[in-house]
């Protein structure tokens, strides 16, 4: 059991000023009741992040973790919209189905409301963390890294074309993330 510590806590309006209430706190590891709930986020909310959002949570479920998922954008232009068709195709090809997602913009609230966000590049990490409310530690970190690539940033297909090769990054990187998640 970790060693208690102690915290003294003084009220502004005590009298005689001596006077304080002293606590023993206990640390203990954190612990998620209930299911995770992780936010992928890229630029747009077209092609990576809700193919991650879809292929992480089928290997999820596969694996028999607990996790509720969700996708947004750090813009604003693709609101609404299904995701790129091009992305679809290729994840469709590997076995997801996107067609159901449309496309968000991520908010300060969803920090409040997910419990780890996962971004696709280092402008995302940027304009994610540029966005987190004072107070909310909700991890922020990059997907890449969770897999073997030796990559740091999932590639944007919109204008270079590799969406099935981003599938398959994604792929990896999701399941390197669920083996993180369970240890």
């Amino acid at each position: 059991m970790p060693a208690p510590v102690k915290i003294t806590i003084v009220f502004a309006q005590t009298r005689p000023p001596s006077a304080a209430i002293a606590l023993m706190v206990i640390p203990t590891t954190i612990r998620h009741h209930g299911p995770m709930k992780i936010l992928f986020v890229c630029l747009g909310n077209i092609c990576r992040s809700p193919t991650a959002e879809a292929v992480f949570r089928t290997r999820a479920a596969a694996a028999g973790l607990d996790v509720e998922t969700d996708s947004a954008g750090t813009g604003a232009w693709h609101i609404g919209n299904p995701p790129d068709t091009r992305m679809q195709l290729a994840a469709r090809a590997a076995g997801y189905d996107l067609s159901p997602l449309r496309a968000r913009q991520i908010t300060p609230s969803d920090f409040r409301k997910f419990t780890r966000i996962i971004v696709m590049d280092d402008d995302n990490l940027n304009d994610v963390n540029a966005l987190r409310p004072k107070g909310y530690p909700t991890p922020v970190d990059l997907f890449l890294p969770y897999g073997p690539s030796d990559k740091t940033n999932v590639p944007d297909p919109y204008y270079d074309g590799g969406f099935d090769a981003v599938v398959k990054l994604i792929e990896d990187a999701s399941d390197g993330l669920i083996n993180a998640l369970k240890s």
